[in-house]
């Protein structure tokens, strides 16, 4: 078995598993919960071992570098990290609902990333060619599916709190069964606090990276702008947390503004603006 049959393997385990997560939102039965959580850690699991084996196949074919190098690879690890975040909050926070909202979000990331991208192992282009390729995308990636749990919980937390206003019959019925409100807005924090630093050291291991492939640390490519960006989002969001006290719908849409800028930044610089990344 190749890694692309692992990659559809894993990408089923994650669709059964937001069936599953949203049985257990509907029925609240606690065999069903049990049953969505299973899928999702076995859907990390295939998925985890795809990349490796993609990895080992690259070096058969004597190329040999890590499968973060162009966006089939590194679209399968943020949808990995995306699901790997959410299993984490869910053993801390021990709130399967959550996983109605997030499991989603990394099966359509894999189903996308399989139809839209040719899954061929290529050779690194030069720029490539650094040991500092597995430093800065795993930081960043991994902060990408941080911010994603954040963006996810902090939509629902506005469909709560408009619901819980309006009060309308059967609305606020639905919503309800998720978690409180006081519940997301401390998700929502606790992802951007893990999330931030990380994007932080992929900014600094990026920068370090571009002295080593262009001979300069920044460049204002539309990349590295739009990282900037990025992290000016989540520093304001941390800072008005800290200083303001934001909480709640101000601190929600925040991260999603957040969340549109790691969107924009991962592929809206790819396909809309060139650049010294254009390659990925």
């Amino acid at each position: 078995m190749n890694s692309s049959a692992l990659h559809g393997i894993a990408t089923f385990a994650y669709l059964f598993a937001t069936f599953f997560y949203v049985g257990y939102l509907a029925f609240r039965s606690r065999a069903v919960g049990t049953m969505a959580t299973t899928l999702a850690v076995i859907g990390v699991l295939t998925h985890g071992t795809a990349k490796g084996l993609r990895w080992a196949e690259s070096y058969r074919m004597g190329i040999g570098h890590a499968p973060l190098s162009n966006m089939y690879e590194s679209m399968s690890f943020w949808a990995l990290c995306i699901m790997i975040a959410y299993l984490i909050v869910e053993w801390r926070f021990k709130q399967k609902a959550l996983g109605a909202v997030v499991a989603p979000l990394a099966f359509v990331t894999l189903a996308m990333n399989a139809l839209l991208f040719p899954d061929e192992i290529r050779p690194l282009v030069p720029a490539l060619q650094s040991n500092w390729l597995i430093a800065h995308v795993v930081t960043s990636f991994v902060s990408y599916g941080a911010f994603a749990v954040s963006f996810a919980v902090s939509v629902l937390y506005l469909v709560r709190r408009r619901a819980e206003r309006k009060d309308r019959s059967g609305e606020g019925a639905i919503v309800t069964m998720f978690p409180e409100l006081k519940v997301l807005d401390e998700v929502n924090y606790k992802s951007i606090a893990v999330g931030f630093p990380l994007l932080s050291l992929g900014i600094i291991t990026g920068a370090a990276w571009a002295n080593y492939a262009w001979g300069t640390y920044w460049s204002w490519d539309p990349k590295e702008t739009w990282s900037l960006i990025t992290w000016f989002v989540y520093a304001a969001y941390l800072h008005a947390r800290f200083t303001r006290g934001w909480q709640g719908t101000r601190a929600a849409v925040l991260s999603i503004v957040g969340f549109v800028a790691v969107v924009f930044t991962y592929f809206g610089v790819n396909f809309l603006l060139s650049g010294l990344h254009s390659y990925a």
